[in-house]
């Protein structure tokens, strides 16, 4: 049994580890591990206070995957919601979709009794989303952007490729040996509205799969979907790979990307066996793991695969 989690994954990883500790699945220690990061005022990348859309506004998404069943549910451009990852949840569970997106993401949540939260920024947090307007545009300008009909060239001045492209990660393996992965996220900051990454996309920032192991993905979700790295790992170790070497040739395959968009790639994994890793395309990132006789969880550096960053 084990949970191994994004560094930010730190609030939820005592919990879900507990849960595995009384006998919980690997679902549950999942979802309950990451509404803790979704409730933190102080994750700016992930949930409730989450750096919002350059409208302003924070749009959720989050996707879950059972590795026993391979079933997933994913919701994305959710807003007026908090807990994006118990939805996605939900739409595993009990309707035969895989993915529900904007209003009807929203629609859903209204029909699963979520409640409706009607600010889901603090002021502070909106003012650091208008102050980095402002050095693009006049306070007229921001008070306006929602009637504009040009946001296309205003959100290539407001997107910062190195500010927030956080999401958390969980993968946890139960007593049954059965592994989930999650993944939630509130995007990019100062994002065009509606943009997906790769959070609710199966394949792309979340794949589990009991025969061979489970991936998940934080950073820019583009280049995650353009590789399907998740999938792409899980597929890797499929082929007999190890863990370690499923997931640098998952790296070097972000790395022989091309385009004219190319910022930072982190990712974590299990195998089967619960053997962990966790890599990054830049130095000093980290991830956390925990099992139930550890008390605390342990954080450990990511390997490097360095991928040359370039922007326009």
């Amino acid at each position: 049994m084990i949970v191994v989690a994004s560094s930010n994954g730190r609030i939820g990883i005592n919990t879900a580890t507990q849960i595995l500790r009384q006998g919980g699945t690997a679902v549950d220690a999942v979802e309950a591990g990451i509404r803790l990061v979704e409730a933190n005022p102080e994750d700016h990348t992930v949930g409730f206070n989450g750096y919002p859309n350059i409208l302003g506004e924070v749009e959720l998404d989050a996707s879950i995957m059972n590795g026993r069943t391979l079933e997933t549910g994913a919701v994305g451009a959710l807003k007026g919601y908090l807990h994006a990852i118990t939805l996605a949840r939900q739409v595993m569970e009990q309707i035969p979709h895989v993915m529900l997106v904007g209003d009807g993401a929203n629609r859903f949540a209204a029909e699963m009794g979520h409640p409706q939260q009607t600010d889901m920024l603090l002021p502070e947090t909106r003012e650091v989303w208008a102050n980095r307007l402002r050095s693009d545009m006049s306070d007229f300008d921001i008070e306006q952007i929602a009637q504009r009909t040009d946001l296309a060239h205003w959100v290539q001045l407001a997107t910062d490729p190195e500010r927030a492209k956080g999401t958390v990660n969980f993968i946890v393996q139960d007593k049954e040996g059965n592994i989930c992965t999650g993944v939630s996220t509130s995007g990019w900051a100062w994002k065009y509205p509606g943009r997906l990454g790769d959070t609710p996309i199966i394949g792309a920032g979340n794949y589990a799969d009991n025969r061979y192991g489970a991936a998940a993905c934080t950073g820019m979700g583009e280049m995650a979907i353009r590789a399907c790295t998740a999938h792409s790992l899980v597929f890797y170790m499929k082929m007999g790979l190890s863990v370690a070497e499923a997931s640098e040739r998952a790296m070097v395959d972000l790395r022989d990307l091309h385009g004219r968009f190319i910022s930072v790639m982190n990712l974590i994994a299990i195998d089967k066996d619960g053997n962990h890793a966790g890599y990054s395309s830049v130095d000093g990132r980290t991830y956390i793991y925990q099992t139930p006789d550890m008390p605390n969880c342990e954080e450990l550096a990511r390997t490097v695969v360095p991928v040359p960053p370039r922007w326009g």
